[in-house]
């Protein structure tokens, strides 16, 4: 389903928990059938690798252990047809956003008025006013340097002047460095964080991952039934304690994943805003928790943001950035949004920052097909054609 992808068999390991974590115990659910042995290896959302090998008893339970090897194995990208579907779905959902700023090509003339309609655009798709700035700079730049003469010309400039811009948030989520690799999922109340864990739950086990959930949400009023909804769906197991504490329900579903021979534990978190400061110091807990379960982990912090919100995700994914260390985004809600901009507007703070912080996956809708990984010229593209 996905394009681009590596996929590497490595062998990870970890320390034992530091001691001292009390927590209640927790009640680990099974799916509800058992998992068909893998189906022939394809090109996954992220780089996966297989797991370390399990005891036997472990094996026994287990999907077929994968055979080992002495190097790490690529999968070359294949050509997927349901990438073009995709794009017919991205260019649907970025319509809104890029309608005005299209509109202001339609002219015969490269002059100051082009340059003041489309830094006005720009403004109004929420690109922010560096960022805006920074295109228009580079745009300039770039038009003077190539001699254009047509507006239509212009507009594919800016097209490389975006995708420019997007290219350092393209990045594959990798997975199979750590047995398991433990994800943490926070994110603003609504932003789809719940969902997008489902989703990626879904492409993980489909190809052969063992997936573990943490429901560590306990706060939102049937949450943890949500997401046990999702569990059951992709026959992945969840752990989840009724009214229990979020850290210990992590640190919990850690120690079974390493103790089941899991390739990934996802832990869902509860919504909260930045501003909740309270909040925000327990999900510091949460991560320290964590960190006592499994050494080095978690080895991947994401933050699902609401493409809708515009300026206020840039604020978000600052604020948790501060907060937690961030080392991915998903987007979601960008179907019908005419605030996509904000995208270039993460993507100049992003490399303000030094490191950036990439968007692993972008999403246009409810179905599994419209969570897909992060193109900088593909986005580019539905943009501006």
């Amino acid at each position: 389903m996905f394009s681009f992808i590596k996929k590497k068999l490595g062998w990870g390991s970890s320390d034992a928990p530091t001691a001292g974590q009390d927590a209640p115990p927790a009640t680990a659910t099974p799916p509800s059938s058992t998992s068909a042995a893998p189906a022939p290896v394809i090109p996954l959302p992220s780089h996966v690798a297989a797991p370390a090998p399990a005891s036997p008893a472990v094996q026994a339970a287990a999907q077929p252990a994968f055979d080992a090897v002495a190097e790490p194995a690529v999968v070359q990208p294949q050509a997927k047809p349901e990438r073009g579907s995709w794009m017919d779905r991205l260019r649907s959902g970025l319509r809104k956003t890029g309608s005005s700023i299209t509109q202001v090509f339609t002219g015969t003339r490269i002059d100051d008025e082009l340059y003041e309609e489309l830094e006005a655009a720009l403004l109004m798709a929420d690109t922010g006013v560096a960022a805006t700035q920074h295109l228009l700079d580079d745009l300039k730049r770039r038009v003077k340097e190539s001699k254009a003469t047509t507006p239509a010309a212009v507009k594919g400039l800016l097209l490389d002047a975006i995708a420019e811009l997007l290219a350092p948030l393209e990045k594959s989520l990798t997975v199979g460095l750590h047995t398991p690799t433990v994800i943490m999922v926070a994110g603003v109340n609504g932003a789809g964080k719940t969902t997008s864990i489902g989703k990626l739950t879904r492409y993980l086990s489909d190809h052969g991952q063992r997936v573990l959930l943490a429901a560590a949400d306990t706060f939102r009023a049937a949450a943890r039934e949500q997401l046990a909804v999702w569990a059951d769906r992709t026959q992945v197991q969840i752990v989840s304690q009724e009214g229990g504490d979020p850290a210990s329900v992590t640190f919990d579903a850690v120690q079974a994943g390493r103790s089941r021979g899991c390739d990934v534990v996802i832990a869902d978190t509860a919504g909260r805003l930045a501003t909740q400061l309270h909040l925000m110091e327990e999900l510091k807990k949460i991560h320290r928790v964590i960190g006592k379960a499994m050494n080095g982990a978690p080895h991947e912090v994401l933050l699902v943001v609401d493409g809708n919100t515009g300026q206020n995700a840039l604020a978000q994914v600052k604020a948790f950035d501060e907060a937690l260390g961030l080392t991915g985004m998903v987007v979601t809600k960008l179907d019908g949004t005419a605030k996509g901009g904000v995208l270039a507007a993460i993507a100049l703070w992003s490399r303000q920052r030094g490191t950036p912080v990439p968007v692993y996956f972008i999403g246009v809708g409810e179905s599994l097909e419209d969570l897909q990984t992060f193109n900088a010229r593909e986005f580019a593209r539905a943009l501006l054609e």
